[in-house]
């Protein structure tokens, strides 16, 4: 499965579509928006540059993108009148697989604009101009020392592709009937997953380290787990209910098995203490924070339905695209697979609770000087 070709939110405005779904994204983001606004801020104090230039890569098309970058212009504008200094031009840069509807979020900038006028009102809006980046985060995007702030939420998860240590040497799934890692996997299975994820957070922040200015700072924030088991009542089971969701369609004759048997996600949870060896590898960042936060079960967009059907919607929204391309399932049994997950999670959640984990990092390029320092003590 070539993941660039294929893997992409699901499009448009409609409302089954990511935009539209993508509020439990949002309250991971807001929950650590103190982070993300201090962060952004130190970088412009300590280096007050004339354009300020921004990424966030993994935007989708959702309205959160806009939303944080109006509130980072909004505190920059904010600090510069604290220490008298011109308020800068900004460069933003938004990033996401070619497949990415970049198309929603270019038909939102009008009214991200209007608004951003009228919360400016009073000191007048910058020069602002935004560019996209259609390509994978794994490898360069930018040219060297060139970004002050780079910002990444709910995407570091996604892998750049489904572990290819996945499959023998006949091209069979070594995890079939599992979407994911479960109980009922061999320990290999997560080696996969986890050698998969070393390659790429490596990369990633190779490349993004290459890219920052020094003294430029980076927010992550991406889905995790509490321990160093991989199967728990958190993301890896969410994953686990959309195998037994599947499950009913095999029953139904609605997939294939062969085909069901060879679908794994492109996703990976990682720990804390993996995380953070990862990024002791790379000692030109300064880790300033890794926090571990839960998002509660009551913020869903719309009290009307249950946390169920909302992790259902949201679930469909990320996954549609590709269950329709490995599936070739239609609008049916969508519905079917969906209302059954739904359904699950509901009836899960009255026994225990399940309890997803997120993780949010700030990390800053040293200066030379600072490098040399560190490498010395």
């Amino acid at each position: 499965m070539d993941l660039e070709r294929i893997f992409r939110m699901k499009e448009g405005i409609s409302s089954t579509s990511y935009a539209n779904n993508s509020f439990l994204q949002k309250k991971a983001a807001d929950e650590v928006m103190y982070n993300t606004l201090e962060a952004i801020e130190r970088v412009y104090l300590d280096l007050t540059p004339d354009t300020m230039t921004i990424a966030d890569l993994g935007c989708s098309s959702g309205p959160n993108t806009l939303s944080i970058i109006k509130d980072m212009i909004k505190t920059i504008s904010k600090n510069s009148q604290h220490i008298f200094y011109p308020l800068p031009q900004f460069q933003i840069s938004l990033n996401d697989l070619p497949t990415n509807d970049f198309s929603t979020i270019s038909n939102a900038l009008p009214q991200f604009l209007e608004d951003l006028d009228k919360e400016m009102e009073h000191v007048g809006r910058p020069d602002i101009a935004i560019n996209a980046y259609p390509c994978s985060f794994y490898g360069r995007l930018f040219p060297d020392d060139s970004m002050h702030f780079i910002y990444s939420s709910n995407s570091l998860h996604w892998l750049s592709k489904v572990p290819p240590e996945l499959y023998n040497d006949k091209g069979e799934s070594i995890n079939q009937g599992n979407v994911y890692i479960s109980e009922f996997s061999s320990p290999a299975v997560s080696e996969a997953y986890f050698k998969q994820f070393q390659e790429d957070f490596s990369l990633f922040l190779q490349s993004r380290y290459t890219e920052l200015h020094p003294g430029g700072q980076m927010v992550l924030i991406f889905l995790g787990r509490i321990g160093p088991d991989h199967v728990d009542r958190g993301n890896s089971f969410f994953w686990e209910l959309l195998t037994q969701s599947l499950a009913t369609l095999l029953t139904k004759g609605e997939i294939e098995k062969e085909k069901f048997d060879s679908y794994h996600a492109p996703f990976y949870a990682p720990s804390k203490d993996e995380i953070e060896e990862l990024v002791k590898k790379n000692s030109s960042f300064q880790l300033h924070k890794l926090e571990m936060f839960q998002i509660e079960k009551k913020h869903h967009a719309d009290n009307q339905i249950s946390y169920g059907t909302a992790i259902a919607k949201t679930v469909r929204a990320i996954q549609e695209p590709m269950l329709i391309h490995h599936f070739g399932i239609g609008e049916g049994a969508l519905h079917t697979l969906f209302e059954a997950y739904g359904r699950l999670v509901d009836e899960e959640m009255a026994k225990e609770e399940i309890k997803p984990v997120t993780f949010s990092l700030v990390l800053r390029k040293l200066f030379m000087g600072e490098q040399q320092m560190l490498r010395s003590c």
